[in-house]
């Protein structure tokens, strides 16, 4: 089981002391894992965020030089600074790091996708509208004449089979018919 040295148990009640929390950290109950203590602890801290955090935008580059985040518009940053009632914090942004040439070249990346993705769209549609007006023939040519649908071996009963099928039931019934045979057409 872990334990805390005394160097770190200096460091945590300095920064406790720095930012005026009055509570003790019961690290050796956290140590043990109980559910309850670490949930205890976790309400702790989001009410300390909640309390304390100024709202605005977080600048993570700023405070590693040591600089403070950057202080909205009319906000106080600070521990009595409060944040007004009624939501959560706003969420931050990443710095984007990469400059506009990694911008751009996403953008044209994604550009190219979307004509990519209407293009299939097209291609789909063209399909979809040939096999629609193949279903309509059927149709038609059945209304004509109701003898074509009683005859199972007929060639329109094929097509209408292969039309109204899924992928599992035309994979099945390929594999029904061919059995051992290897072929190079479809069914």
């Amino acid at each position: 089981m872990w334990t805390p040295s005394p160097s770190t148990d200096t460091l945590r009640a300095d920064a406790f002391t720095k930012h005026h929390v009055d509570r003790t950290v019961p690290v050796e109950a956290l140590v043990k894992c109980k559910m309850q203590d670490n949930l205890d602890f976790l309400q702790f801290s989001k009410r300390y965020w909640d309390k304390y955090y100024p709202g605005g935008e977080y600048d993570a580059l700023g405070r590693r030089k040591g600089q403070g985040p950057a202080a909205p518009v009319g906000a106080s940053v600070g521990p009595g600074a409060r944040r007004p009632a009624g939501g959560a914090a706003p969420r931050t942004r990443t710095p984007n790091t990469g400059g506009a040439g990694a911008s751009a070249v996403l953008t044209a990346e994604n550009n190219a996708l979307k004509e990519t993705v209407a293009g299939l769209e097209r291609e789909r549609d063209f399909y979809f509208s040939k096999l629609r007006d193949i279903e309509l023939l059927i149709q038609q040519a059945i209304e004509a004449n109701p003898e074509l649908e009683k005859d199972e071996d007929g060639i329109l009963k094929q097509i209408q089979t292969i039309l109204y099928s899924t992928e599992v039931s035309l994979a099945q019934s390929c594999w029904l018919r061919l059995g051992d045979r290897v072929t190079d057409t479809f069914c």
